[in-house]
């Protein structure tokens, strides 16, 4: 299995930092910001970046754009393949996930073991089913992945890529004191539900996204309007103005992979 190494210093605790949706330049502008203070204080970093790109897909310069602001990891869902030229280079970068529940033979990995704070983290990025693409069972998925993981760490982050709160939610249960963390992603909307479930695994059911706050999740107004209202075809197009970064930030036990802490992120770019 694929390890990667990041230096930091030594703790009794890993610090985690993600980040929901990264949507168009507005999004990866407020990451970049937030980003330029906050970085030195987590060990590893991770961003959603399946509407990096205009709010459809990531090209490479934005792994290269974000990877420069400090995210190590960069994890997908239903979006990761709209642009074409991902299959020129998704292969070539083993830190960017596609959710693990895709078919075989797609291209990309749907987990990740890295190095950062002294200690192994893995990273496992799955795709609900719930009004949304029939794959295979994210629960399956996971058992499996799980279990091949847990062979190398006990410290386990998931990015549970869905629409629907509930099956989110019975991600959080389902895994329980097997991963270190659920957060949810899609939505574009950030939850206040964040908390370490009983057997000591941190749950959001939404981190949020980055991106416009002038929007509707993310889009521009007018558009959305000619779609809901009028029932007629128009092109989504990514809003303009003040953006936000959303995201969650993580303190897990090196030893037993049990969350110490959980809590949101939200900074906002200044008003025009």
């Amino acid at each position: 299995m694929l390890i990667l190494r990041y230096a930091s210093q030594m703790t009794e605790t890993v610090k985690i930092l993600f980040f929901g949706d990264v949507i168009g330049k507005p999004g990866r502008r407020a990451l970049n910001a937030y980003l330029k203070t906050k970085k030195q204080e987590a060990d590893l970093i991770i961003a959603n970046v399946e509407n990096a790109a205009h709010g459809f897909g990531v090209q490479e310069s934005h792994i290269s754009e974000l990877s420069n602001a400090g995210v190590m990891v960069f994890s997908g869902g239903n979006h990761t393949f709209d642009r074409r030229e991902i299959f020129d280079f998704i292969d070539k970068y083993p830190t960017i996930l596609r959710p693990a529940n895709y078919p075989e033979g797609t291209p990309g990995r749907g987990h990740i073991i890295v190095e950062a704070g002294n200690c192994k983290i893995g990273i496992l990025n799955l795709h609900g089913r719930v009004f949304m693409e029939p794959l295979r069972s994210p629960f399956l998925i996971a058992d499996e992945l799980i279990a091949e993981l847990h062979k190398e760490t006990k410290i386990i982050f998931v990015d549970m890529h869905a629409e629907a709160t509930a099956e989110k939610i019975a991600m959080g249960w389902y895994l329980d004191g097997r991963v270190s963390a659920v957060v949810g992603t899609h939505t574009h909307v950030q939850t206040a539900d964040e908390r370490i479930l009983p057997k000591g695994t941190a749950y959001l059911t939404d981190a949020g996204a980055c991106g416009p706050m002038n929007g509707v999740i993310g889009m521009q107004i007018e558009g959305v309007f000619r779609r809901m209202v009028k029932q007629l075809p128009s092109r989504f197009e990514v809003a303009e103005g003040q953006a936000a970064a959303c995201g969650v930030a993580l303190e897990i036990e090196k030893e037993s992979g049990k969350a110490v802490s959980i809590s949101r992120i939200r900074y906002e770019e200044a008003p025009d």
